[in-house]
């Protein structure tokens, strides 16, 4: 980019501004369940590339969700329409056993074959971008079960038990970490860490959670 400024909308409006085009729909609709969606490389391919045919963009990214990495370590994540997430909570020792981060890069194949896909579609002009999300993020879902309640179940955890919250904060750095490495082999030029509710945190919070 050699310092230029691409003129293009930023990164979450771009991605989210394919899900409003009727082509979207139709597609999403064929699909049926979002992770389906998600899963289906004809899809994923199929709604990245729908925005850059009607504005032009600079850069293409990829359609996936920063829930994938929950679902491929093993919980049980759902979406439904008109609530969105909705996950079996993980909140102690005794549920983190059932995550497998072994099961994760086998489960996400189909997003690195999109990625794949859409890396030799787009032209050398054309940036494509992968994402996650921080572990931060993920984890608050992934003790939640959902979003909209504030997240007092994730907090309370890593306020009253450190150690034990640590431990899904470590397997999330590592399937974190996994994904986005996968996404750049596949040809993702640039990835982006989404950590929508780091401003839950307090400074010293925010330092151990997110920044360490």
């Amino acid at each position: 980019l050699q310092g230029e400024i691409l003129e293009c909308p930023p990164f979450w409006l771009m991605r989210q501004a394919g899900r409003y085009l009727p082509e979207y729909r139709r597609v999403r609709e064929k699909a049926g369940d979002f992770l389906n969606l998600c899963y289906t490389p004809e899809f994923a391919v199929e709604v990245t590339l729908q925005p850059l045919r009607r504005y032009g963009m600079d850069a293409a990214i990829l359609f996936s969700d920063i829930l994938v990495v929950a679902d491929g370590l093993g919980q049980e994540v759902e979406f439904h329409r008109g609530e969105g997430p909705v996950l079996e909570p993980v909140r102690n020792a005794k549920d983190l056993g059932r995550l497998a981060p072994g099961r994760l890069s086998g489960h996400l194949a189909p997003v690195y074959e999109a990625v794949s896909a859409l890396s030799e579609t787009l032209t050398e002009t054309t940036a494509l971008i992968g994402f996650a999300g921080a572990p931060w993020t993920v984890a608050t879902y992934m003790v939640e079960g959902r979003g909209g309640t504030g997240f007092k179940h994730a907090l309370r955890w890593a306020r009253a038990e450190g150690e034990g919250f640590a431990r899904l904060i470590e397997i999330l750095v590592e399937a974190t970490s996994a994904h986005l490495l996968e996404q750049i082999r596949c040809g993702a030029e640039v990835v982006q860490l989404f950590d929508t509710w780091a401003g839950l945190l307090d400074e010293g919070e925010f330092r151990r959670w997110v920044i360490e």
